[in-house]
């Protein structure tokens, strides 16, 4: 499946129904008066926050979207039926926005979660309703209101425990292949991960959610490679991994440029609880590892944890790490969430 996490739609809410302007005809009714009934009312167009979707790449083939109209009063003083509502399902950890872009309108964080975006127009009033002791016989019936119509942008941000960040070619996708069932591309070139991934990983019999979000460089925050693409997926993570290739000349400064760019793009990203994890350490030696650690414990005040993907060296302890910081309902959330998801 195709991963999408932003694109603009059209939403029209259905129009009111109009009144009737109608008269009682009966035999041997010798006042009969007026019997219009009103129009129903246009149906409202609604959001839906649904577990089972995990992309808005539906919305590719379809951006316009039209609530039922209401339908016309009648003689007989007969309403009109009230117009459908239409429900718009879309992942869960959708923020809906104006055409801007820049005013948040709705965000649906929980399953089942509901939002009208757009509501249907009033239906119009029928002769009856117009009829008073000075004036017995109206012919006036209103239109129906017209539904509200706008514009809106869609934008996925996954809902994820764990956000796995760094360089290209740090080892996220081989580290995500290691502690899940999920299977991104793997290969030796940047820009390998092109969207991300996410994957259930099991620790002390808990199952924590990771994504695996595509390798940042310097100037990312800035529209540089694919990084201010995906920066927003990493909002919701509890914790982040900041993942740092080992065997690289300085992987301190690797992590200052990460850390910059997360600051750059949200203030809040830079605050968020963070974990080093230095990787393929099965490739350095043991005097270059203990200058790394004490590197990262005076300038970070940040004691790594040294691991190997490929050599599966202590992956467990840096789950139960991350496991710290997840919430416990969170957590208790996972398993629903991996089976309508059909996660691995």
């Amino acid at each position: 499946m195709k991963f999408l996490d932003q694109t603009k739609i059209y939403i029209k809410a259905g129009d009111g129904g109009n009144g009737a302007c109608s008269f009682r005809h009966e035999k041997f009714l010798e006042f009969g008066g007026p019997d219009g009934g009103n129009g129903g009312k246009g149906g409202d167009v609604i959001f839906v926050a649904a577990p089972n979707l995990n992309t808005l790449i539906d919305f590719r083939y379809q951006q316009h979207f039209k609530a039922q109209k209401g339908q016309p009063g009648a003689g007989r003083n007969c309403t009109g039926a009230g117009g459908e509502d239409l429900i718009i399902k879309v992942p869960i950890g959708t923020e809906v926005t104006d055409e801007t872009g820049q005013v948040v309108i709705a965000d649906l964080t929980k399953d089942g979660q509901r939002f009208v975006i757009a509501k249907g127009g009033m239906g119009g009033r029928g002769n009856d309703s117009y009829k008073s002791s000075t004036n017995q016989a109206p012919r006036r019936a209103d239109p129906g209101e017209p539904g509200e119509e706008l514009a809106v942008w869609l934008k996925l941000k996954l809902i994820a425990d764990i956000g796995l960040v760094g360089m290209p070619n740090a080892g996220k996708s081989t580290l995500l292949t290691a502690l899940t069932k999920a299977r991104p591309k793997i290969a030796n070139y940047p820009f390998t991960t092109l969207h991300p991934h996410l994957g259930v990983a099991m620790v002390d019999g808990k199952e924590i959610l990771m994504a695996d979000i595509p390798g940042l460089i310097e100037g990312a925050s800035e529209g540089i490679g694919l990084g201010t693409k995906f920066l927003k997926h990493v909002e919701r993570c509890s914790v982040l991994i900041h993942l740092i290739d080992g065997t690289e000349p300085e992987p301190f400064k690797t992590y200052q440029s990460i850390r910059n760019e997360l600051k750059s793009y949200a203030e809040k990203l830079a605050l968020k609880p963070e974990i080093i994890a230095i990787n393929k350490c099965d490739c350095i030696d043991n005097e270059t590892l203990a200058e790394i650690g004490k590197e990262f414990t005076q300038k970070a005040k940040i004691q790594p944890i040294f691991i190997s993907a490929i050599a599966n060296k202590n992956l467990t302890e840096l789950l139960r790490k991350a496991a710290t910081f997840v919430p416990e309902k969170q957590i208790e959330a996972i398993e629903e969430i991996k089976d309508e998801n059909d996660i691995e």
